[in-house]
């Protein structure tokens, strides 16, 4: 219990780390988000191959493909809608804005499936409506862009419940955690190079990075955040109850708005911590409403 919750922490703090590779990135928001499944994915290659030795599995099956495949869709929109709202707004929106996916995954399953919400679930949507309008409000105040920032990180976090639900859905045919990153994470490269290639074109940064800085930085969005958190959280989730999952939620977007804070100088003003607390509190209370 103690080494899965250790790991559920340091999961969470190495993807609250990823807002800010991006901010010191010397590449384009949507390079950097190929950068960063682009050299994960030889890592993940090469653990996936180590366990399936040990375990002698094989291929993915047929039917886990499509699923796979829409969860590598869903994530290259996810990484590529929000490394633009990292550049527009604050950190600390941004994140908050992007973890509201869980409310989406719930709205998706009373809308597709017919799954009726909660009370308690209703309460949470309705706290987390009213901390994203303080958060908006804020960011009137911060730059004319912050708004539209904003607005990316909510549709970040539409995407990135496509990708929850695909990624359960996988996971309850029985796939393997590095399988699952592997796979997908290939997919989210393939489909983000074209993509950031005509971005690059069209505005002129950079593709590449202009030096050995540079590549430390997407080195350590991809090793760092991206293979060890979202590892050390899969691992963790697996030997920890569900209740303990939501720590993870709400302690990444807490840490992210500290590291930018701290290493970039971003002010947390005192209707910003508040609007972030209420969010928080609605995606606690939605999660609690929808077990």
């Amino acid at each position: 219990m103690n080494l899965a919750l250790a790991a559920l922490f340091a999961g969470a703090t190495c993807i609250a780390l990823s807002p800010i590779w991006v901010r010191l990135a010397d590449v384009g928001p949507t390079a950097s988000a190929f950068w960063r499944v682009a050299l994960a994915v030889p890592l993940l290659w090469a653990l996936h191959a180590a366990a399936a030795a040990r375990a002698r599995a094989g291929p993915a099956p047929r039917a886990h493909r499509g699923y796979l495949a829409a969860a590598g869709v869903a994530f290259a929109g996810d990484l590529a809608f929000w490394h633009w709202s990292i550049q527009y707004t604050s950190v600390a929106n941004s994140t908050l804005l992007a973890n509201l996916a869980t409310i989406f995954v719930t709205l998706a399953a009373w809308l597709i499936w017919k799954q009726r919400p909660t009370r308690l679930f209703l309460a949470g949507l309705a706290a987390a409506l009213a901390g994203v309008a303080m958060l908006v409000r804020t960011s009137l105040s911060f730059s004319p862009t912050a708004l539209l920032g904003d607005a990316l990180g909510v549709v970040t976090a539409m995407f990135y419940a496509w990708y929850l639900l695909s990624v359960k859905e996988v996971r309850d045919r029985g796939a393997a955690t590095l399988q699952l990153m592997a796979v997908t994470t290939t997919i989210t490269a393939a489909l983000l190079l074209p993509v950031a290639l005509a971005a690059a074109h069209q505005s002129g940064e950079p593709m590449l990075p202009q030096g050995l800085r540079g590549w430390l930085v997407l080195l350590g969005l991809a090793w760092v955040s991206h293979s060890a958190g979202q590892g050390l959280i899969a691992y963790a989730l697996a030997h920890l109850p569900a209740a303990f999952s939501s720590v993870s939620l709400l302690f990444q977007p807490v840490m992210a708005g500290v590291f930018a804070w701290l290493l970039l100088g971003e002010p947390l003003v005192a209707l910003q911590v508040a609007g972030g607390a209420v969010v928080l509190a609605g995606i606690w209370l939605a999660r609690r409403g929808s077990q």
